[in-house]
């Protein structure tokens, strides 16, 4: 198996970056179509026309419907078939972003990604999540290339809620993990291929700077400040993160969050907070060393990310419904099966429980 690496074709991040977004753009494109929902053009807009207008370029914006949906994609492809834009820009959050990537892939125009929070790692990634208009899962779109370019205001980032940029340190904690997994099994990963040394040397990255400067962080955006620790937290959460899990794989942490969906209670959490737990799980599945386990519970702790079911909402253990989840987790396709031994749905659920024990 051939090993591959991708990723967006340039990545920017620094404080008051969007005050520049017209010279990094203009390379790409002339004629922009932004899109955006209404509080995010209220925040930013100005900031993005100015900067747009400073380089001889007229933007044109479009109020996103909040959901990622086709008939959304199509009214947007409507519009640019009226309109030869030559480049189509989301500012947002991931729902904005994916449709912004949909509309400029069906398009066969260059996109540029402008996430307003820190709470993932989906910004430069080769994939966008489509739901129905009612916020059902659909499909994933697999796109071909990377963003061209995404675009990090760590001034903005700084300012959304923290429990944002702490859903985003839960999904990167999986990174390092799942990686570590998939290059033992020698799996395949979302790129296509075998993992490189570089996705892997990302990855633990990642990983190292989750614990040095995560609670840093932490306090920092509670005050809706940008320090170094914000910044380097921002990158692992997006970049470190993304590189590391399209490029190196994903495995159990990522599979216990899909099934953890089973659970109602559950349907409150973020992404990386329900993946925090998932890599807690995977954490017993391999049965790591210990001290491995409460360094990555130390660290939960430290930045209020969820170390037991109680923390997720779930009041009482029913092993029935538990199952339901640990089934979910080790349906057929799910990433899991990336693990480098063989995963049941007994092995799952024996190690949700032992993770919610331990977290306690």
């Amino acid at each position: 198996m051939d090993r591959i690496i991708i990723s967006p074709s340039k990545y920017v991040q620094g404080n008051g970056a969007l005050a520049n977004i017209g010279n990094y753009v203009k390379a790409l494109g002339t004629k922009p179509l932004i899109l955006a929902d209404a509080l995010v053009t209220k925040l930013v807009g100005d900031t993005v026309a100015t900067s747009f207008h400073s380089v001889g370029i007229k933007p044109e914006f479009d109020c996103f419907n909040g959901e990622c949906s086709r008939p959304e994609i199509d009214r947007l492809l409507v519009r640019c078939n009226q309109t030869p834009f030559d480049v189509i820009i989301g500012i947002g959050g991931g729902k904005t972003l994916d449709t912004a990537k949909s509309v400029a892939f069906y398009q066969k125009v260059p996109v540029v990604i402008v996430p307003t929070i820190a709470s993932t790692d989906a910004p430069t990634s080769a994939l966008a999540v489509i739901y129905t208009p009612e916020g059902q899962f659909s499909e994933y779109l697999m796109i071909p290339t990377n963003p061209n370019m995404v675009i990090m205001d760590t001034g903005v980032v700084s300012r959304a809620p923290v429990r944002l940029l702490v859903s985003g340190m839960g999904d990167a904690l999986s990174t390092y993990f799942e990686a570590r997994a998939n290059k033992v099994s020698g799996c395949q990963t979302m790129a296509g291929g075998a993992s490189t040394l570089a996705a892997q040397a990302i990855a633990e990255l990642c990983y190292k700077t989750l614990l040095a400067d995560g609670y840093k962080a932490k306090l920092a955006v509670e005050q809706g400040l940008c320090t170094k620790a914000v910044e380097n937290i921002i990158e692992a959460n997006t970049y470190l993160s993304g590189i590391g899990f399209e490029s190196s794989g994903l495995a159990a942490a990522h599979a216990i969050h899909n099934g953890l969906t089973q659970l109602t209670e559950c349907h409150h959490l973020y992404h990386g907070e329900k993946v925090a737990f998932g890599t807690l799980v995977q954490l017993v599945l391999e049965n790591a060393p210990m001290a491995e386990i409460e360094t990555v519970l130390t660290f939960c702790r430290s930045i209020g990310l969820p170390t037991n079911l109680h923390m997720m909402g779930v009041k009482e253990l029913d092993m029935a419904r538990l199952m339901a989840v640990a089934k979910a987790s080790t349906a057929e396709g799910e990433t899991i099966h990336n693990m480098p031994f063989k995963v049941t749905a007994e092995d799952v659920l024996a190690a949700i429980v032992t993770a919610h024990q331990l977290g306690l």
